[in-house]
């Protein structure tokens, strides 16, 4: 990469195993959007880095299934970083914060899978780590649980989250097509 680029596009989770087999709230939608802010941050240099959960034996993201694998709807381009994680924390335990480093990002915009648990956690992890992180409100999803609807736990976190700070950093949360790289 010729130079820093202050933002990088995270997409995190976006596996077969959520999308197809667990079939998540308005996945193909959400596939679209992301894919479209893909090729805007591709065309623009900004970086791109996957998430990849590695999922126990028997689980629908089992690490080397058909469901681990990243959706072919929005597969990595050569050279893009796939950072491999066993937990909701996109940062622990994994490489992520060396590859914002050496690229320089300090704001990411985030997309992906599961709401609740690995959107959630990444953007509250990285503005406690000093990050300005704008959540994707059309580009995230999730699937039912027992006690909501997964189009209910969106929108509820696309409003706790909205203005959620540590210090200085906050979230945002903005619609696909207000993104700008």
């Amino acid at each position: 990469m010729s130079k820093a680029n202050p933002t990088a596009l995270l997409v995190i989770d976006v596996q077969v195993g959520i999308i197809d087999v667990l079939r998540a709230y308005k996945g193909s939608e959400v596939i679209g959007n992301i894919g479209e802010l893909l090729s805007r941050a591709r065309t623009s240099g900004t970086p791109v880095i996957y998430i990849q959960h590695d999922g126990q034996p028997g689980d629908v993201l089992e690490t080397g299934s058909l469901g681990w694998q990243i959706h072919p709807g929005v597969a990595p381009s050569f050279g893009e970083p796939v950072i491999n994680k066993k937990f909701s924390d996109s940062f622990f335990e994994t490489t992520l914060s060396h590859e914002l480093e050496t690229r320089g990002a300090r704001h990411l915009i985030i997309t992906g899978c599961e709401t609740q648990y690995c959107i959630d956690t990444a953007c509250r992890r990285a503005v406690s780590l000093g990050y300005d992180v704008t959540l994707v409100s059309d580009a995230h999803t999730t699937v039912d649980n027992p006690i909501l609807k997964a189009e209910q736990v969106i929108a509820h976190h696309n409003s706790l989250l909205d203005g959620f700070d540590a210090g200085a950093h906050k979230v945002t949360v903005k619609p696909s097509s207000e993104i700008e790289f």
